[in-house]
């Protein structure tokens, strides 16, 4: 698929599960800040995710397919595909204004760059306090 430029540095990614059963559009910047989570769910996956509104996410096919993932605070939702089990995005703790959209499950072409930066998820309480993270689903 091909990408719409919004703006100088946003365009449409388009991507979805590995079985393509769920598939999505966010708008977005060309040069993603990824976080690296390193709380328990987050580290067993190896979750690296990038935070949007919710207003510039659209999911474009797979609802009936998608089921969800709580525990702890159950403030998360950890959404993943019944039939392939990738999470291509969920409703983090830090943003459930939002989504956390997994860069690796966006279709090739519409990124340029990644920045990573760790977030200390086992220590949640007190990250959250220093963390940018919150802003980032904010229009």
């Amino acid at each position: 698929m091909s990408s719409t430029s919004t703006c100088s540095n946003e365009t449409i990614h388009t991507g979805g599960c590995h079985c393509g059963a769920v598939r999505f559009q966010v708008l977005a910047p060309i040069h993603l800040h990824v976080y690296n989570c390193n709380c328990s769910i987050c580290y067993k996956k190896q979750n690296k995710h990038f935070i949007v509104p919710k207003s510039k996410f659209t999911l474009l096919k797979g609802e009936d397919n998608l089921t969800t993932y709580t525990f702890n605070t159950r403030q998360a939702k950890h959404t993943f595909c019944k039939t392939c089990g990738v999470q291509s995005f969920y409703t983090p703790r830090s943003n459930p204004d939002g989504y956390g959209v997994a860069p690796h499950c966006l279709d090739q072409g519409t990124v340029e760059h990644v920045t990573e930066e760790d977030f200390d998820g086992q220590n949640w309480e007190q990250h959250i306090q220093t963390s940018d993270i919150r802003s980032r689903s904010k229009e």
